[in-house]
């Protein structure tokens, strides 16, 4: 029983590295090479590459990807090496799919849509690769190797990769294309960001009130989701009073809020973002009240 929930997690996992790369190569199929707009990682080589020495850009992405697995799993391990494998070889293989397609260049002619287009197809792409565990391999892979053996950050090391990049596309490309290849970086950076937090964010409230008690009770209740009671004290009449905290979805916030209130209109809330939970309720199936 136990192998069927990780079976289907593989293939689950494995239609998102494929989905996620498809994704990827779209925005800059169907945006980013029609338009001529610079961007960082592999795909910024690549075309530094191509208008140099005119290596195709799914030719290069296809040696470059190979060459950094290599040294992927010689530095990494075998575990990385796996993780990448699909995104690794599968990217230039869809990349050269797409731009088969003549329909794909000649979506846009408007540079500022297509390097907006293109950051939200990027940003999505890369992100769902990452949520399945997976990595796009290529440009990825250096500042991991820095990150193991340096200590330094991650995203500090691709920021730099990523400027260095877009330097050297600078110098045969116009102000103009630069600036939207600099806009298209900070596009997809945020998408990106934001994919790996979706549906991970949830809100954190904090409630100071002499009816703690009962507040406590109906959270357990009626909202049905746990709390914790931190011990403390007032700070001016120094009088204890114990803190009720519980994490809820966004959606529930109205509704505790409404409870809280008709319990105790003078009650003191915090409440703030929190960008992950785990636990029961949330990455873990709620316990039935009945087995409680």
């Amino acid at each position: 029983m136990s192998q069927k929930p990780a079976y289907s997690k593989f293939i689950k996992d494995f239609l998102a590295i494929l989905i996620g790369n498809t994704i990827y190569s779209l925005g800059i199929v169907a945006f980013l090479l029609p338009n001529q707009i610079i961007t960082g990682g592999t795909t910024g080589l690549a075309l530094s590459v191509q208008h140099y020495f005119g290596l195709p850009i799914s030719a290069f992405a296809l040696l470059f990807n190979a060459a950094m697995f290599i040294l992927g799993a010689a530095v990494l391990g075998k575990a990385f090496a796996l993780t990448t494998l699909v995104s690794s070889f599968y990217y230039p293989f869809i990349l050269d799919v797409l731009q088969r397609i003549p329909a794909l260049a000649s979506v846009t002619q408007d540079k500022m849509l297509a390097a907006v287009c293109a950051g939200l197809l990027i940003g999505i792409g890369i992100g769902i690769v990452i949520r399945a565990g997976a990595s796009t391999g290529g440009m990825d892979i250096p500042p991991l190797i820095l990150k193991r053996f340096m200590g330094i950050p991650v995203s500090v090391s691709l920021y730099v990769f990523d400027i260095l990049i877009l330097m050297i596309q600078m110098t045969f490309s116009d102000i103009e294309e630069s600036l939207y290849g600099v806009l298209l970086v900070l596009i997809y950076t945020f998408v990106l960001d934001k994919v790996l937090t979706l549906g991970m964010a949830q809100t954190q409230v904090k409630i100071v009130s002499k009816k703690y008690e009962e507040i406590n009770t109906a959270i357990n209740r009626e909202l049905d989701r746990g709390s914790t009671l931190i011990q403390a004290e007032t700070g001016y009449l120094r009088r204890e009073c114990p803190i009720v905290l519980s994490v809820i979805t966004n959606r529930e916030l109205i509704r505790l809020n409404k409870m809280v209130m008709d319990i105790d209109p003078t009650a003191f809330m915090i409440i703030s973002k929190v960008n992950e939970v785990k636990g029961k309720g949330f990455t873990l199936p709620k316990v039935p009240k009945a087995a409680k």
